[in-house]
């Protein structure tokens, strides 16, 4: 019997911090799959964008939903994550299956303006909180991943 594979979208997560160590969360939409707890700036590759270089694809989702600030950014992957996208919410009425690939940024200046796809957002010290009550789904395993390689 032959296996079905799977389908699933790419999203590129960052992992922006400050000279504080915090990390940027942004409060996800009351709609989304992710309500009650926070995102991370990144998003979905565009299908014209199968070819473009992660850090141009990260450059356009930070300034889509942080604005113009100035970071730098480690090429290299830093964790994984999975997230389901349930049919209830989607836009097509099916399941969606994202995976995330997280990178590293340290924030430098720039003010943060949040677009319509957050409520707000917020500089978490990791350290300090239990993760669970800010993360969820793909997110919180990616970050448990990262802190494990730290």
């Amino acid at each position: 019997m032959k296996k079905e594979k799977g389908l699933y979208q790419v999203s590129l997560k960052v992992i922006i911090k400050n000279t504080k160590g915090e990390i940027l969360g942004l409060r996800a939409v009351d709609k989304g799959s992710m309500k009650g707890y926070f995102d991370l700036p990144g998003g979905r590759i565009d299908a014209d964008e199968f070819y473009a270089p992660f850090e141009e694809i990260i450059k356009r989702e930070i300034r889509e939903e942080v604005g113009d600030v100035k970071y730098t950014l480690n090429n290299s992957p830093v964790a994984l994550g999975r997230h389901l996208i349930p049919s209830q919410i989607s836009s097509s009425g099916k399941d969606i299956n994202v995976i995330y690939i997280f990178f590293e940024a340290k924030y430098s200046k720039g003010e943060i303006v949040i677009n319509d796809e957050h409520l707000g957002f917020k500089w978490i010290d990791i350290s300090k909180i239990k993760l669970e009550d800010y993360f969820d789904s793909g997110i919180l395993e990616g970050i448990k991943m990262y802190l494990a390689k730290k």
